[in-house]
C-alpha cells in the first residue's frame, strides 16, 4: 500500500495534539521498573517502539521481539543483563544487522554473560542476567548515544555504580543529557565533567511522572509552516524550555520565518513572512533525528547545504545517508557526501532525474515518511510506500496532515 500526499493550500492553520515523547517515555519506563514505582506515567507515548518496550516489561515471558525498535533493544539488553534469569531478545530482520558490540562488551565487564545467537556483534542475544558490580568503562562516544543511556540507567543499582569515560567525539549528548536529567528527577546524583560521567550506587525515588510532547514530532510542524506561505499551528503540550534537545529546532527555523511563542498550554508557531537563509550549514551532532526534515526542507525550497555530525545515521533503522541520497534524487536533487558523517548538496535540480510523482522508499524507517510528506505543501505531488511506519513514533501523523488541508490518498 501506498499513500500519494499532495496539498492544495499554502495557507496553514491548526492545533495539533503532537505525540508524547518517545526518548522520554522509554527511560522512564525503565527507571520505573528499577525502582518498582507504583505510581503513574502519565501522557506515556503511543508509539510503537514504546508499546513494545512496555509490554516486554510487563512481561512474563523470557523471550522478546522487539521488531524495529532500537531504543528497546539497547535499553532492554542493559535492563536484562541485571535481572536473575536467561533472556533472549530478537528483532526484526534490520534489527539484526544493527550492531550492539559496544554495549555487550561493556556488560560483560560488568559481570554480565551475554552471547549472539546468530551473527557476530548483532542481536538476536541470549543474556544470562546476574549480579554486576561496577567499575570504569572506557566507551567510544561517537557511536550511540543509546548505548552510553542504557548503561547509566542502570548505573545506580549496580555494585558500586558506574564510570563512563568517552572518547572521541560525544554524538547526541543532549539525549545523554536527558537521560541524567530524568534520573535526576527520580532521586539519582551524578557528576560530568568533561568526558567522565560518574554515577555512585544509590537508589531510584518513586514518583509520578507525566510525559511531555515530542519535539522530533514537532520538526515536521515546523518544516510545514516553513514550506507554506503563512500560517499558524498550535503545538498542544509542547515546551520551550524542554528536557529535549530537539527544542533547539526553535531557533534554527527563526531564519525560514517561523517564530515560536510558548502558550500555557502549549507552542503556537507563526509565520507572516517568507524568508530563507542563502545557504544552510547545520552541525547535527546533538540532533541526528532531525537531519532528514531539514535535508527534505533544503531541497523543496532550493537551498544549498552542508550538513554535519551525522555519524550515527549509518545505523539507525536504515541508513540514513543512503536512503536521503537514493530518494531525493527523485526530486533531482543529487546529494554528495562529502567526508564521513556529512552530507551536501549544491541547490542544483536535475530535471532529466526527476520523477513526475516521486514514489518515497521509507526502507522501514519512520522519519522518511514524516520528512518527505510535508514537501507537499511546496506543491509536489508524491507516494509514500508503507506509510504506516508512522506508527513507530507519530501513529496519528495522516490524520494530523489531513485537519491542516493534506490530501492523503491510498493507492495499490
Amino acid at each position: 500500500m501506498k499513500y500519494q500526499v499532495s496539498a492544495n493550500t499554502k495557507n496553514i492553520s491548526g492545533s495539533i495534539n503532537l505525540p508524547a515523547s518517545k526518548s522520554i517515555s522509554n527511560r522512564v519506563l525503565i527507571i520505573s521498573s528499577l525502582c518498582f514505582n507504583p505510581y503513574p506515567i502519565k501522557n506515556l507515548s503511543d508509539s510503537d517502539d514504546t508499546k513494545v518496550l512496555f509490554s516486554a516489561l510487563l512481561s512474563n515471558k523470557s523471550t522478546f521481539d522487539i521488531g524495529h525498535a532500537g531504543t528497546a533493544m539497547r535499553f532492554l539488553t542493559a535492563f536484562l543483563a541485571k535481572i536473575v534469569g536467561v533472556w533472549e531478545v530478537t528483532g526484526s530482520e534490520r534489527m539484526k544487522q544493527r550492531p550492539i558490540k559496544i554495549l555487550v562488551d561493556a556488560l560483560n565487564q560488568l559481570g554480565a554473560k551475554i552471547e549472539y545467537l546468530e551473527n557476530e556483534d548483532c542481536p538476536p542475544l541470549r543474556i544470562y542476567g546476574s549480579h554486576l558490580k561496577g567499575q570504569t568503562l572506557v566507551l567510544d562516544g561517537s557511536i550511540s548515544s543509546q548505548y552510553i543511556t542504557a548503561l547509566l540507567m542502570i548505573a545506580p543499582t549496580v555494585e558500586n555504580g558506574l564510570t563512563l569515560k568517552l572518547t572521541g567525539d560525544i554524538t547526541s549528548g543532549s539525549y545523554i543529557e536527558l537521560t541524567l536529567r530524568l534520573m535526576q528527577k527520580f532521586g539519582i546524583q551524578y557528576q560530568w565533567e568533561e568526558n567522565e560521567i560518574s554515577v555512585p550506587e544509590q537508589n531510584y525515588f518513586p514518583m509520578e511522572f507525566t510525559v511531555e510532547a515530542d519535539w522530533s514530532g514537532a520538526s515536521y510542524w515546523y518544516q510545514i509552516l516553513a514550506l507554506a506561505e503563512k500560517g499558524e499551528v498550535f503545538l498542544e503540550n509542547l515546551q520551550l524550555e524542554s528536557l529535549q534537545g530537539d527544542a533547539n529546532i526553535a531557533v534554527w527555523f527563526e531564519q525560514f520565518g517561523v517564530f515560536s511563542t510558548q502558550k500555557e498550554n502549549g507552542v503556537l508557531l507563526s509565520k507572516t513572512k517568507n524568508i530563507q537563509p542563502a545557504k544552510l550549514e547545520l552541525d547535527f551532532i546533538e540532533n541526528p533525528d532531525i537531519a532528514q526534515t531539514m535535508a527534505c526542507l533544503c531541497v523543496a525550497k532550493q537551498i544549498p547545504f552542508h550538513f554535519t555530525g551525522l555519524k550515527t545515521l549509518k545505523i539507525k533503522e536504515t541508513d540514513r545517508i543512503f536512503a536521503l541520497q537514493n530518494e531525493l534524487a527523485k526530486f533531482g536533487a543529487t546529494l554528495t557526501e562529502p567526508e564521513h558523517g556529512e552530507l551536501a548538496w549544491n541547490g542544483a535540480i536535475d530535471s532529466s532525474i526527476a520523477e513526475e510523482i516521486p514514489e518515497i522508499k521509507t526502507y522501514h524507517d519512520h522519519r522518511m515518511a514524516l520528512a518527505f510528506a510535508p514537501m507537499a505543501i511546496a506543491g509536489f505531488t508524491l507516494r509514500i510506500e508503507d506509510p504506516m511506519v508512522v506508527t513507530k513514533s507519530y501513529p496519528i501523523f495522516w490524520n494530523d496532515l489531513k485537519t491542516i488541508g493534506f490530501e492523503i490518498a491510498t493507492k495499490e
